[in-house]
């Protein structure tokens, strides 16, 4: 593992004890409405589906896509995070889905699985975190089987210039203050931050996963663009 890697995986072992709360309360739980939005796009509920939840964290991503999908389907939850993990698989027998779900640790952009496996690979708020996110993409690529899709959900600064400059303010002052008084850990959330400022634009983003190999790209703006819900195909 790289030294990145490294410090990504000891960094959401550190926070997954707050992730969760923080996660929700730091958004007012419009992270709530934006998951189901992509899980609309993801899961059909009437065919057994498998589905690959890539970066999955504690499972919050996971599960809703568990609960949506035909009982016969299958779930594959994949973090480099093991106290993630760890968190997802309670909660995922707390909601009784345990079944479903296959949770396993590991890297993104070196994928055990092999060639056309799966029908769907999700990823929400993850990609930004990939030390080589086109390794990344092609990978997703790899495993998808012909006509998969891709769902993806990421942070974004928005095009608006008051909405720009009140949440680049929010992301950082705000969100660490807030990030440091749950879990004493305010570095993290400085990082998690400039990561989400750091992250393409959606026209740069979809050239990259036209780059990356995939077809019909399209991209929406949820919550004034504050998150990007983008589609795509193999």
């Amino acid at each position: 593992m790289t030294p990145k890697k490294d410090s990504i995986e000891k960094l959401f072992n550190e926070i997954s004890e707050g992730y969760d709360l923080f996660n929700h309360l730091t958004t007012l739980n419009i992270d709530k409405r934006w998951r189901k939005k992509a899980i609309r796009h993801a899961v059909d509920g009437t065919s057994p589906q498998e589905i690959l939840d890539l970066a999955c964290g504690t499972g919050d991503f996971t599960i809703a896509i568990a609960k949506a999908a035909c009982p016969e389907s299958r779930v594959t939850g994949v973090d480099i995070a093991a106290d993630m993990l760890a968190r997802l698989r309670k909660k995922a027998r707390k909601a009784h889905v345990e079944k479903m779900i296959r949770v396993e640790a590991g890297d993104a952009e070196a994928l055990r699985f092999a060639d056309a496996t799966f029908d769907v690979v999700c990823v929400a708020f993850g990609v930004r975190n990939f030390e080589n996110r086109e390794k990344g993409l092609r990978e997703m690529l790899r495993v998808l089987k012909p006509d998969g899709k891709l769902v993806l959900l990421e942070l974004s600064v928005p095009d608006n210039f008051v909405a720009r400059r009140f949440f680049k303010f929010y992301l950082v002052h705000i969100l660490p203050w807030i990030g440091g008084a749950l879990t004493g850990n305010r570095a993290s959330y400085r990082y998690l931050a400039a990561s989400v400022m750091a992250f393409p634009g959606p026209d740069t983003f979809k050239q990259i996963l036209k780059d990356s190999g995939f077809r019909h790209i399209r991209q929406k703006p949820l919550s004034f663009g504050i998150c990007r819900l983008y589609t795509a195909e193999k």
